[in-house]
């Protein structure tokens, strides 16, 4: 279990549209139009929706503490941020397991065995940012589309890379697909006016996982020395 939770959460809380594998064809696709929005309105919405897109570019850097429940197991997991650089330790069963990335380049450490971040990741985590909502790009979505889920309408970013679906009334993305599996944000919770993922249900390699989010600390207890290896 260790082995695949670590690395699918690495990819779930750090990555960016930008990044997003391949997404699986759904089978029971849902009914879909043309939207009227462009991709760019569409991220400027979510970003206004967030708190605006200069109060997410104050933020440098976040502390996030989760809990998290997998296979009737529930641990703990606290996330440091700045900019790019990140280190994330989650607690199981009196045991710490560690990812890091300095910006350059990082490491899993499960149980001991410390096995660094392979170096075709390593790109992509370079353009992370302490709020991953400004790594949305709309030149990498061609086209917008809107699609109803349970009785409600979204406007869905797709390309070649994953699938975003942001709320038509809220502007709030609700849902992502990757390659890595798909996560569903099932609230928001304020910190400093700015909204953040208050309760996810994640699914990937055979999991199902709920993550709950019990604290957010903006621009505060984080410095470079956090992500020395």
């Amino acid at each position: 279990m260790k082995k695949i939770i670590i690395p699918f959460f690495c990819a779930l809380l750090i990555s960016t549209a930008a990044e997003a594998q391949q997404t699986a064809t759904n089978a029971a696709k849902t009914e879909a139009k043309q939207s009227k929005l462009t991709s760019k309105e569409v991220i400027d919405n979510y970003l206004k929706a967030l708190g605006g897109k200069e109060k997410l570019e104050a933020v440098k850097t976040t502390i996030t503490d989760n809990t998290l429940s997998v296979q009737g197991m529930e641990f703990t997991m606290s996330t440091k941020k700045m900019g790019n650089k990140f280190k994330s330790e989650q607690k199981v069963m009196g045991q710490t397991m560690t990812q890091l990335f300095d910006g350059e380049k990082g490491y899993f450490d499960q149980g001991g065995q410390k096995n660094m971040i392979p170096a075709d990741k390593v790109g992509e985590l370079k353009k992370g940012k302490a709020i991953e909502a400004l790594g949305y790009d709309a030149a990498n979505f061609k086209k917008v589309m809107v699609e109803k889920l349970d009785g409600k309408e979204y406007n869905v970013l797709s390309s070649d890379k994953g699938q975003h679906y942001f709320d038509a009334a809220t502007g709030l993305l609700y849902k992502s697909s990757s390659k890595e599996g798909t996560a569903v944000i099932k609230s928001y919770m304020t910190v400093d006016g700015i909204k953040f993922p208050e309760e996810i249900e994640a699914e990937g390699n055979g999991q199902k996982i709920n993550i709950k989010t019990t604290k957010i600390v903006i621009n505060s207890g984080v410095s470079d020395v956090d992500f020395k290896g």
